[in-house]
């Protein structure tokens, strides 16, 4: 399967795991609790198998940086989290770094 597919369904199981600890109100709610679990269980089972095909560096970094992105949008659409222009400014400038180490340099195996 494709690394980045997999990556992909990574940071979407993050983002799932994420969330639920959110509303786990300090794993006092027993659903999102296990929804933690099961979210980042998986996150990791794909990151170790996106792994195998991309280095270490271009994983982490995206995995983490595109997290950071996903959860802000996720604390703003459904947390009612404030943003103002310079959080604007920084998750662009994230997504940027991202495309620059994915697309543009040598680090991914394109």
């Amino acid at each position: 399967m494709n690394p980045y597919v997999l990556l992909a369904g990574a940071i979407l199981s993050e983002l799932l795991g994420t969330t639920a600890l959110k509303l786990s109100d300090g794993f006092s709610q027993p659903v999102p609790s296990l929804g933690v679990v099961v979210g980042y269980g998986i996150a990791f089972y794909l990151v170790s198998l996106t792994l195998e095909e991309l280095p270490i560096g271009v994983v982490y970094g995206t995995w983490a940086a595109l997290g950071v992105v996903g959860v802000a949008t996720i604390g703003i659409v459904l947390f009612d989290e404030p943003i103002d222009i310079a959080g604007v400014i920084g998750i662009l400038l994230i997504i940027g770094g991202v495309y620059c180490v994915n697309v543009v340099s040598q680090m991914s195996a394109h």
